[in-house]
């Protein structure tokens, strides 16, 4: 049985080799993600890691992504309830997402959605 997500790997860069390149170690709640020196990712996609943020975190995420200089991209149209995203991309072509919603909250909208329809 998978019991929770252990650690995240993404190409990047870095100063020492201990395992196949140099590699990067950051935390995100009880999350360990490695980050290691090698080729970019040829395209971009939808496919991403998301982090969970409260509600008012969410614009002080996008005003340190930018100070980055990292690429945010312009928000996807949301049902009313799922919570707010800020999605951008690494210099490497990684997506990631910061999230204020839960999984709850996001099967609720839709269920209010599709009953909403249905009348």
């Amino acid at each position: 049985m998978i019991e929770g997500l252990s650690h995240m790997t993404f190409v990047s860069s870095g100063d020492r080799t201990f395992s196949v390149s140099r590699e990067k170690f950051f935390v995100a709640g009880d999350v360990w993600i490695a980050v290691m020196e090698g080729e970019s990712l040829p395209t971009r996609s939808y496919n991403h890691v998301a982090f969970k943020v409260a509600d008012e975190e969410i614009e002080p995420c996008l005003e340190r992504i930018r100070s980055l200089g990292l690429e945010v991209k312009p928000p996807r149209p949301r049902v009313e309830g799922e919570g707010r995203s800020i999605y951008f991309h690494d210099e490497d072509n990684h997506l990631f997402e910061i999230h204020s919603g839960t999984l709850e909250q996001r099967l609720a909208a839709y269920e209010r959605m599709n009953t909403e329809a249905a009348e």
